[in-house]
Formats: C-alpha cells, structure tokens, sequence
C-alpha cells in the first residue's frame, strides 16, 4: 500500500473512524471505558495545545510515554499538525538517556506523572508534563489542552512527510530509532483486524505496542491499556475484560503458559496470542500449544522492516513438528532475500543474511547516519538475522548471523542449543547468547520449581546434539528468573554480568 493522498493516511482513517464509532468504547484505561467521541475530542484538544506552543510539521514530538489514552491522545494530534511523534524507551541509566533524547533531538518533550523521574539533568529541550508537575517541565500540557475548543482539526499530514519514530531496547547500546514516512506507517498498520478485537496491551509503547494498538483502532476494535506485564496480571486481565488478542515476547509467554493460574482462569475469549522478540526453541512452543491451545501465532519483524512473516494460531498444527520452527509465510508485498557470507545472493534453499525490501520499511535511522548508511542499502534493510526458506515457503529464523558458527561440520546457534536444554527434564527455559569476545556461549536456564540444574548434564545434551566442540564452548549460568530489559526481552547485559566471575 502506498497512500498518495492525505485521505489514505492512517491519521485520516482513524479520526474518520472516530467519528462514525461514535459512544461506542475504544479503549479502556484503569477500569474505565473512553468513548470514541471522548477519545477524538481528547486529539483535537491536544493538537490545539501542541500547535500552541509552535508544533507543526517536521517538529518532533518525544514522550515518555505511560500506557494511558492522554499519550495515545498526544501522538495522534502531533501526527494530525503533520509532526512526527516518538515514544521513547527508558534505558535505565540516566546517561543512556540523556543521550537518547539528545540523538533524537525533539522539539518537545513530553513526560507523565508515571515518568517525570525518567527526565534526565541538563537537557536542552523544552519539556512539558501531563497530570503533575514536573521541575524540568515548563509546560502543563494537559492544562493547556483543557482549555482548548474541542472542534475537528483538520489534518496536516503528507504521505513523505515523517510520522513515527519507533524506538530499539538499546540493551547494548543506546536506543535508535527508525524513522517512517506517514505512506510507511499506513503500510505497517493496514493489517486486517477484526471490529470485535479486544487487544491488551500491557507492554511500552515505546516498541510494538504502538503498532498493535494503531491495527486494533483502525480495525473498529477496543484497546485494553495496562501499565505493566505480570504472569498473573496478563491472566487475570484475560479473563475479566475478555481479551481477544495479546502479544508478548517469548520470555513473558514462557511465564505466561507455565504459570499456575492457567489451569484456573477462563481463557476461551482468547484467539490469539502472538509470540514475538527472540527465536523461540521449539520445544518450547509446543508445550506452549499444548498448555493454551491453538491460539499461539508468531511474527517476524522488527521496527524497520514492519512484519515480514506471520503463522497463524489455527496453522500451527502440532503433527508436523517441523512448523514448530519457522516464522509463517513471507506477507504479501514483502520481498525477502538472503546474502551469505561472501557477499552474494543465496539461491534456494540456501541460508544467509536476511535482507527485506517493504512498503512499512523505515526510512532509516533518526541522526544515525553511520548505522542507516550500514542497515539500508539500495532500498533493502539488512536485519542481520540468519535464515532460510523451506521448500513449503516457510521462513525460519536461525539467529544473529554474528552467533552462528560451524563446528565439525555442524551448524550450530543460539536457538539451536536452547532447544537442546530445554528438552532435558529439568530445563524450564533457557536462553543462549553468544560471548563474542570470549569466544563461548552463555546459556542462562530456568530450573522448574523446587528443582536444579545440572552443569554437566546441559553440556551432554549440547555434545549429543551437536558435537563435543560445541559442549566445551558452553558456560552454564543457573538463574531463578530469566533476566527481562523493558520491552520483555532476555536482558543480554545483565545475562553476561551474571557469567562474569565476581572481581
């Protein structure tokens, strides 16, 4: 899809649908529904009071952003004046985030009374706050907003103009963000939804959130917004506000579907839980089939290619086990190749690099010349995943083309050797990454309750599986909980710091 007119855009299509949606609810927010007709005059109002204080195209807005209606409210009205708009993670240091906001450069910056503490000393950017005070903050936003005519404003937005800069983890490095063009992120958040979809969204904003929550709206459906994910929570949610549709990362699936509360809580409203982030053992999802059902789905994509690939819960068929380790089918108007290692293009059936070419592609990186100039190339981004397709059309996703490497012979990844561990008994979960510098493996597992790991017994397993060259490579860290950055992702820093020996 490629909007030529303002019309097309998905700024236009939601307010539009706004307005016919009328007293139907649209989200819900702390126990409270928000009408459409409350939730379009909430934009309007916002649009006002950002075009007040010298919002208008090409100034971007940054939020530390809560999951409330209010930060939804913010990025559509920004987007409605034809300004971009980005939620921003929160690294937890606060240099990490000082740098952050500088990189991004925003015109205002807006924060919450859940996120003021997020704002870091010295900034040199104009912050505004919604619902408390905040000392950085020269802006009462909302104030401002209360104030303002609630009137239709009409929309600013041109199909090249930029729209959304969504935000990376930046577990290793500080967050970049990939910037999208309005005609892109129309393309990004055209997928089907149903009008009775109930999506929960429990994750930042800053990341898919965002994506998921524009799909939902657009579909005529309603958004659940809760500020925070817990195992328990996400259950209990599911069964008291009969969610239809969630996402989590892996991670959080694996607590999800192990957790003692699945036996107990009502699921049925459930249609679809889309498991995205890291390359999930398969081992690992088919238990998550059999523990909730045929509504497991997975993606593949990321924020600057939008999905490449989508298996669907009702096409996740546990007899051929073989689909249990592949991200779906390429979506349509996506183009997806593969380089290898020596730089040519991979012919069929063969494994490399994936590179992706889209319509919801980003533009590049927001002032990151140097890391757009590496990632897009010749209108193709290069993901650095390594891959292959199978001959049914299926993409599988064998890891970070950095971590693979060929022992005896044998292709061995990250994922490959999670799924090792987790078929011994005592393996809850596991994650592997790779020590580049140390030229190991650092497997972080997850014992079931009560039980414990056995070192030895997890090398056996990688030398049957693999060979014994692979074993020795293995560093073994037991961990009670897998460690989790902010978007619900293996916290890779704090998984090397767990296998440093203490100094």
């Amino acid at each position: 899809m490629s909007p030529d007119s303002c019309g097309d855009l998905y700024i236009s299509r939601l307010m539009n649908g706004l307005s016919l949606a009328g007293s139907r609810p649209v989200l819900r927010s702390r126990g409270q529904d928000v009408t459409a007709d409350a939730f379009r005059r909430m934009i309007f109002r916002y649009a006002r009071a950002l075009e007040e204080t010298g919002i208008g195209r090409d100034s971007l807005v940054a939020l530390f952003a809560p999951n409330e209606p209010e930060a939804l409210a913010i990025r559509y009205g920004a987007n409605l004046l034809g300004a971009p708009a980005a939620y921003l993670s929160a690294p937890a240091q606060p240099d990490r985030r000082r740098v952050l906001v500088d990189e991004m450069a925003p015109s205002l910056l807006v924060v919450f009374a859940e996120t003021a503490g997020l704002v870091p000393d010295g900034l040199a950017v104009p912050v505004a706050s919604v619902g408390a005070a905040c000392p950085q903050a020269s802006i009462r936003l909302d104030e401002r907003a209360a104030a303002q005519p609630d009137e239709p404003v009409a929309n600013k937005a041109c199909a090249e103009d930029p729209a959304v800069v969504i935000s990376s983890d930046g577990t290793t490095d500080v967050p970049k963000g990939s910037w999208h063009d309005f005609a892109a992120y129309t393309a990004m958040v055209s997928m089907p939804s149903p009008p009775d979809r109930r999506q929960l969204i429990n994750g930042p904003l800053a990341y898919l959130s965002q994506v998921v929550t524009d799909m939902t709206l657009l579909g005529g459906g309603c958004v659940v917004l809760e500020n925070r994910y817990d195992p328990a929570q996400t259950l209990e949610t599911i069964e008291r506000e009969e969610i239809t549709d969630l996402f989590l990362v892996e991670p959080q699936l694996f607590e999800v579907m192990d957790h003692a509360d699945v036996g107990r809580r009502d699921l049925r409203s459930l249609r679809t839980i889309t498991h995205i982030g890291a390359s999930a053992p398969p081992v690992l999802r088919r238990r998550a089939r059999e523990r909730l059902g045929a509504v497991i789905a997975h993606s593949y994509g990321a924020g600057e290619m939008g999905i490449v690939s989508m298996l669907a819960g009702d096409e996740r068929d546990p007899r051929p086990p073989e689909r249990f380790s592949c991200a779906g089918r390429i979506r349509p108007g996506v183009e997806v190749r593969f380089r290898r290692p020596n730089g040519t293009l991979a012919v069929a059936g063969q494994t490399g690099s994936i590179e992706v070419r889209s319509p919801a592609m980003a533009k590049g990186y927001r002032n990151r010349p140097a890391l757009q100039a590496e990632a897009f190339r010749d209108g193709w981004y290069r993901s650095d995943d390594f891959g292959t397709l199978d001959a049914r059309g299926d993409l599988h996703i064998l890891g970070r083309t950095a971590d693979i490497a060929w022992l005896d012979g044998v292709m061995v990844s990250p994922t490959l050797i999670e799924n090792a561990l987790c078929r011994l008994p005592a393996v809850r979960y596991a994650v592997v990454m790779a020590n580049r510098q140390a030229g190991n493996w650092i497997a972080a597992v997850v014992p079931w309750p009560g039980g414990a790991i056995d070192r030895a017994a997890c090398r056996r397993a990688v030398a049957t599986a693999f060979s014994p060259a692979a074993a020795a490579r293995l560093l073994v860290v037991p961990v009670a909980r897998m460690p989790m950055t902010e978007q619900g992702e293996p916290d890779r820093t704090a998984i090397r710091q767990l296998a440093s020996p203490p100094h």
